[in-house]
């Protein structure tokens, strides 16, 4: 059973910054790529950014490119979301999830993934 955690969020102002972690355990982490998508109030589930499982290969979204960076420590089997330059659209309910098979395409699709975190909340303020 694969279980993913995400942690970090929190409240910020606008133009401040946040990192949030996620962790996956139950399987070799470093075998899988990692996403982080985002549900915010009255909005559809949206992409942000995606990590290969060798952490070479990153995706993101424009809405979130330039400011927001995915990383990821396989030692610490843990995947992070650097949020930088926060914006009030930023607020929602951020998710981390990892899908069930290795060499996954189509990482910006919600489709892909098949083990969810439970969500944490960032909210930033104007």
């Amino acid at each position: 059973q694969v279980h993913v955690v995400a942690s970090g969020g929190g409240l910020a102002q606008a133009g401040g910054s946040l990192r949030l972690s996620c962790t996956a355990s139950g399987r070799t982490f470093s075998r899988y790529a990692m996403g982080w998508f985002r549900l915010a109030p009255g909005k559809e589930r949206e992409f942000v950014a995606a990590i290969s499982a060798s952490g070479i290969n990153t995706a993101y979204a424009d809405s979130v490119k330039g400011r927001f960076t995915i990383d990821r420590d396989n030692a610490k089997n843990t995947v992070y979301l650097q949020m930088n330059s926060l914006k009030p659209e930023d607020t929602a309910v951020y998710y981390c999830a990892t899908p069930l098979s290795y060499g996954t395409p189509r990482l910006n699709h919600a489709g892909a993934y098949d083990y969810w975190g439970q969500g944490t909340q960032v909210t930033v303020s104007s």
